[in-house]
């Protein structure tokens, strides 16, 4: 279900996007710091705040994993009546029943349209409330047989990153909410801030969501198989004229063995690695305030501006168009390319 206009970052005259992370008992620490790492830190280095974030909990006092520490002084679960994008409990033991107060209050949530976001187990709170049926969803490939037999209704897709099904967002592991989270930024202010984001964070600025959740070899066992001179190769050449082949032959390998490190090593193929680029490219050459569809296609790599908009329709949901409207520079910041 789409946001009202008057909620979304970036429309004039709206207020602070709300992000409220509901924290249950025995809750993950390590997704809570990645919410709090993309959304709630303030960011002086952008002039502004990109969020206004919040922690709330159904009690004064939540144990956390294991008895790790304990959270106090947090707001009450009324806080989460006020958010606009709600971020809903994750913890190991998926078994475990969510209280009946924190399902419902992620039902209100849903109901008056805001966005939920589940990471890791927090699939199993979106789909213990009712919310995936019928839907596509993310979770940990450890509990996917457990989440199928428990939620057969829900579109279970177990070797991806994340799912981002519109209103139902979805992360499969604890690094992926970072992802998540980055994919999100990117969303709600485009990709200048979001590669400002992931510069801080020191982290991939754009890992798709459909890659795999895990790699068969993330560290080359061998000298001189690591893909990340060629990838940096490739971002300075993205307007050129670049094929696999191409990629290819720069690393000095045949293109099945490229195909097969790219899949080893960043759970994707060359091909999907170099799209995902030049999309990327072209959005913030956008954002800069190039207005010639046409030359942001040809110095992002995509060719003509028939294939910009195919290809930033499905990558953002929007066309050029509206990608300008919505993350474009005010009048007179017009940056050429």
């Amino acid at each position: 279900m789409p946001q009202d206009s008057s909620q979304r970052p970036g429309v004039a005259g709206a207020h602070p996007h709300r992000i409220v992370v509901i924290v249950d008992e025995n809750s993950n620490p390590f997704e809570l710091s990645c919410a709090i790492e993309v959304f709630g830190l303030r960011r002086p280095e952008l002039g502004r705040d990109l969020y206004d974030f919040r922690l709330c909990a159904a009690a004064p006092r939540t144990r956390m994993r294991d008895g790790f520490f304990t959270l106090t002084d947090v707001a009450g679960l009324d806080a989460a009546e006020a958010a606009d994008t709600l971020i809903v409990p994750n913890r190991p033991d998926t078994d475990t029943p969510r209280t009946p107060d924190v399902l419902d209050a992620v039902r209100r949530a849903h109901a008056r349209g805001a966005r939920l976001v589940g990471f890791c187990s927090g699939a199993f709170t979106l789909a213990e409330a009712g919310l995936l049926d019928g839907r596509r969803a993310a979770c940990h490939w450890m509990w996917a047989d457990s989440f199928r037999t428990r939620f057969p209704r829900v579109r279970l897709e177990p070797d991806v990153l994340f799912v981002d099904d519109g209103d139902l967002l979805t992360a499969s592991g604890s690094a992926s909410a970072l992802d998540l989270g980055l994919h999100l930024v990117r969303r709600d202010h485009g990709a200048e801030i979001a590669n400002a984001v992931s510069r801080r964070l020191v982290f991939a600025a754009h890992r798709d969501g459909g890659q795999r959740q895990f790699v068969e070899r993330p560290v080359p066992d061998i000298a001189g198989e690591s893909l990340g001179p060629l990838l940096a190769w490739a971002q300075e050449r993205l307007g050129d004229p670049l094929t696999v082949t191409d990629l290819a032959a720069h690393a000095a390998v045949s293109p099945a063995t490229l195909h097969r490190r790219f899949r080893a090593q960043l759970g994707t193929t060359p091909l999907a690695w170099l799209t995902g680029e030049r999309v990327a490219l072209a959005c913030r050459l956008i954002e800069r305030g190039e207005e010639r569809l046409d030359l942001v296609a040809r110095h992002s790599g995509l060719g003509t501006a028939a294939n910009l908009r195919a290809r930033l329709r499905r990558e953002t949901g929007l066309s050029p168009s509206a990608y300008r409207r919505r993350f474009g520079p005010a009048a007179g910041e017009r940056v050429s390319v």
